[in-house]
This record gives C-alpha cells, structure tokens and sequence, in this order.
C-alpha cells in the first residue's frame, strides 16, 4: 500500500544528527524514515527534497494572540497568527491565557483562549497566567491542569496590567510544584524599572529612544536571582522568557548545575539586533520588554545560544500596528510593547545560527522545534522520526532573501527586520500531514490545528533529546 507523501532524498535534520533519507508520512504521521540509498516508497504525492534541509515543524513557545493588555489590543486572531506561523515554518504555537482585567479569573482567561482557538490553522497549546492570589487559585490551576494546561506565566514587572506580586509569585510556584507543571516568567525587577523610568522622566528622557536605558540589564538580572530563589525554595521548575543578557543566562545555567529545573528562552531580535536601532529613524519599530541591548551584550548573549546554554528561541510575538506604536512614541511608559515575529522566527535564527557549510544545524533544530516541544510537553513534536506528527520544514539553505513586512502575513505593518538578509526561508511546510505550503504557494488548510495537552514537567523532562512520539492516547485527548 502506497503512503499519503514521501520526501525523497532531503537531508533530514534532528537535534541528534542528520543523515540523507526518504521521509514516508501517513495517517498525518511520521510512518518510517528510509535510508536514501533504497528506493523512494510509493506515495499519492512526492516532493523532491534533493539538496534541501527536513527538519521538524518549529515549536514557538512564546506567543500573544488576541491579547488585551491596559488600552491596547493587538491586531491578529489566531487564523492569522498560526496562518503566520506556517508561512515561516512553524507548526505548532503557544498562546497565554492573561486576565485582561482584575475582574478576569485565570481559568476564564484561558477558556476564553480555547474557545478563539478552534480558528487555529495549526496545532496549539496554551500556558495560563496568574496575576492576583486569592483562595481560588489553587482550584483554578487544579482544572487548568486537568485540562492540560501545565505552565503558567508570571510576570515581575508591569504594575497594574499583568504584574505579580512577590507573595504571589512565590505562592503559584508552590502550586506548580505540587501539580507537577512549569512557571514561565517573565523576569524584570519592577521597583528598579520604575524608579529608572520616573528618574529619566523628570529628566525629559522619556520618548522611544531613551528605552534601553529605562530597562537597565541590572533590572533583568536582579529578577531573575529573585525568582531562581524563590523556585529553588519552593521546588518549582521554572522557565526565563525572553532573555537578552548573557549574565542572566548564566544565572539559569548554574541553577541548574546546581539542580533546579531552571531553563533560558531568548528571541530573534535579542541576538540579531543591538541597541542602536532606537538612535535610527524609526525606533519605535523596535518597542519591546526587555529593550534590545547594546553591541557587546548582543555578541556575548549569541555566544551562550551558540554554546547551547539557551535552551529555545521563541518569538515572544506581539501583533501591533505602527499606528498603534506611534500614539506615544514621546511617552514609553504609555505605548504599547511587543514585535511581530513568529513568521521570520526561522530564518533569523537559522542566519543566525547555522553557518554556510551547515555547522550547527542541530543545535538550531533544538532551540527551534525540539528542546520546546520537550519543555511543553508535548507528545509528537519536535522530530523527524517514525511515530512523530507530520509537521516538517523544508528549507533551501543556500538560499538567500531579504525581509519585506509588508509581504509577510501576521497582520500588521512592518518587521523590525525589515530589509535583512536571511536564509532559512521555508521552500515547502507540512503540518499534520497536509502539505499547506509549496512551490505553488499557501494552501490553507482551514481550522485544522488541534488545541493538545502538555505532559506533567517531571515526565518530560524523562524524554530524550528528541522528546517523545505521539500515541493513539495522546491524538484522542487533543482537544478543543
């Protein structure tokens, strides 16, 4: 019997290795990956995958779709974020559920997620968010659990929008260690930003360009020695969103030297961008939490993700428009934070990781697809292998192409790496097994991602390199 697809002759990537092979897909499945030196299997359809990278479907941990944060909302829904997402390569995307308002529980936050999500054009999990503690909470994370939504995020700064408190985050720690899940946290010490920020406000250095130094390194660092200690202390695994200096890298790798379950996530424009950007004409394109940082703190923040210290690179994708950026370019502490990204997610970071004879390729499928699936835990992600969901990328390495936001698809009007040169670029995507993008173009394969439940952490962290097949189980409990 012949297969659904074959990939013939790609040179198939995995955080383990790469070897030429046939990839045989089936049922919406990773069934056999065959040696190139044998015969291409039948199959309804074959792609010639001669002298392109197969790899797995990218895992973007770090997304805001729809998100409603004080004033502002971003510009996307999840149709056009995950119809984003696999246009650049990824196949599977993670949303939060953050209360919008005090009024909002974290359980209604989340629902109210899987609900937008049944428009989703690929796969989805979802980390809640605690914002405020009262007694309900530990019920609340108990149903979400259930649920199988087993990260929560917590962030240290923003007062009055999304920020815990000190008792807070420490309590939700204890919970996440008792339902055996994962805190994501978005780590910058509050009481130093905003002290930093009224002081150069009473200066009259408040617009956009002043942002790095508003949001000094000090602010990150501090935080993150804070929160480490308050995991350590409560027994909690906990996950570093959106680092941007290597000293707070550093600060999670010695953690877990010293045994906690501690992990770093950086982004794109951390490792390809510096500082300089908000002297240029347009530094509102680059208003983000942490800000970019400047040259030397860039060059030793590559070198951690080269050396394999970071352990994913996510998008931490934010759909505003320019317009909405420009309403208070003069004010930093009123305009909105957050850059699209999870369309250029890939190419930047394959530019910026692997090299032109393809040194490093495995360390890019890592931080990419695998090391984020296994840190989700999520079953069936992050590898070319038999019994894996058929979600893979294939990528012309040699191929060469410069960024135009406005050809790209996330919703809004402009990339803060306009004009890059980046190779990387997906040539064809298949997600679930569906070929959704070719030579011919996007094929939309309509509301056909499913919402999937994350594995307990201490089972994930179990799983190899590659993390974990899916099972029969594992498809029936995927749910809306």
């Amino acid at each position: 019997m012949s297969a659904d697809l074959v990939l013939a002759h790609g040179l198939v990537a995995n955080a383990d290795g790469r070897r030429v092979a046939h990839v045989v897909v089936d049922g919406g499945r990773i069934a056999d990956v065959v040696d190139a030196g044998q015969p291409v299997p039948e199959a309804a359809r074959v792609i010639d995958a001669t002298g392109l990278v197969v790899m797995p479907g990218g895992v973007d941990g770090h997304c805001h779709i729809a998100q409603t944060t004080g004033p502002y909302t971003t510009l996307d829904d999840y149709a056009t974020t995950t119809t984003a997402a696999l246009h650049g390569g990824t196949t599977t995307v993670l949303d939060f559920g953050i209360p919008a308002h005090a009024g909002e529980t974290p359980l209604a936050a989340a629902l109210g997620k899987l609900d937008l999500a049944a428009a989703a054009r690929c796969d989805v999990a979802l980390h809640a968010s605690v914002v405020e503690w009262d007694e309900t909470v530990p019920g609340q994370l108990e149903e979400l659990a259930a649920r199988g939504i087993r990260s929560v995020k917590l962030y240290t700064t923003n007062r009055g929008t999304t920020m815990a408190d000190g008792d807070t985050v420490l309590r939700t720690l204890r919970e996440m260690a008792r339902l055996d899940g994962l805190a994501y946290v978005h780590a910058e010490h509050d009481e130093i930003i905003v002290d930093c920020t009224q002081r150069h406000a009473d200066a009259g250095e408040i617009g956009i360009a002043e942002l790095p130094r508003t949001r000094p390194e000090l602010a990150e660092e501090a935080s993150v020695r804070e929160v480490l200690a308050l995991a350590e202390y409560t027994g909690a695994g906990v996950y570093f969103v959106h680092q941007s200096t290597p000293g707070a890298v550093d600060l999670v790798t010695a953690a877990r030297l010293g045994g906690q379950a501690a992990f770093s996530e950086t982004c794109p424009h951390y490792v390809a961008l510096d500082s300089s950007v908000y002297a240029g004409p347009l530094p509102e394109f680059y208003a983000c939490c942490p800000p970019m940082r400047d040259p030397e703190t860039v060059a030793g923040l590559r070198e951690r993700l080269l050396g394999g210290a970071v352990d994913t690179v996510a998008s931490d994708h934010s759909c505003y428009s320019l317009d909405q950026k420009r309403e208070h370019t003069d004010d930093i502490r009123q305009m909105p934070h957050g850059l699209p990204g999870v369309e250029t997610r890939l190419p930047v970071t394959f530019t910026q990781m692997v090299g032109e004879g393809l040194d490093g390729l495995e360390d890019f499928v890592s931080v990419f697809a695998a090391a984020p699936a296994r840190l989700n835990g999520l079953r069936g992600k992050g590898a070319v292998a038999p019994g894996y969901d058929a979600d893979l990328v294939l990528v012309d390495p040699a191929a060469v192409r410069a960024v135009d936001g406005a050809a790209l698809h996330m919703g809004t009007d402009f990339s803060p790496f306009e004009g890059l040169r980046l190779r990387g670029w997906p040539t064809a995507v298949v997600a679930g097994g569906r070929v959704v993008l070719d030579r011919d173009g996007f094929h939309d394969p309509g509301p056909a991602g499913r919402v999937l439940e994350q594995a307990p952490l201490s089972e994930a962290l179990s799983w190899g390199p590659l993390g974990a097949p899916a099972t029969e189980s594992h498809a029936a409990r995927s749910t809306r």
